[in-house]
């Protein structure tokens, strides 16, 4: 599924002139490598009301150029390097806006803390694999309500 143009009066796309894009709160970035796996965390990410965005990584860097979701989730693969080369994209999204917006959800194998596991720290939260309503929806509404604020 591909995003819509949304460009309104008020949400004006990243320029060279200095001119900013507002955050989409009701907007969620689901990326990984895994189509079986986008469609899980968007069935969860619809269960919060908010509306996914399922992006592979390779195409996820186009969207994130368009658009500032509330919060990005990442499904990390094995290794949880799948989706790190948005990483860099993202941190400049959050230097531009002076915020940490938009909230980066790793997904991993892994159980841990983004320190602990050694993650960029553009990562807010890892959610360790399996992939449950119980574990993400929590993590991912609480993102969206801090980023509200």
């Amino acid at each position: 599924m591909r995003p819509v143009n949304r460009e309104t009066s008020t949400a004006k796309h990243l320029n060279p002139v200095g001119r900013t894009m507002l955050a989409d709160f009701t907007r969620v970035l689901v990326v990984g490598k895994s189509p079986i796996n986008r469609v899980v965390v968007s069935k969860i990410v619809e269960r919060s009301g908010l509306k996914p965005i399922s992006e592979s990584p390779e195409t996820a860097a186009a969207t994130l150029r368009s658009l500032i979701p509330g919060a990005v989730v990442l499904d990390g693969g094995a290794d949880n390097k799948d989706c790190e080369a948005l990483m860099s994209g993202i941190d400049a999204l959050r230097r531009t806006s002076g915020k940490s917006v938009p909230s980066v959800i790793l997904l991993s194998t892994k159980n841990g803390t983004p320190e602990s596991l050694g993650l960029s720290s553009v990562v807010d939260a890892v959610v360790v694999k399996p992939i449950t309503t119980e574990r993400l929806q929590p993590v991912i509404d609480h993102f969206i309500e801090l980023g509200r604020r």
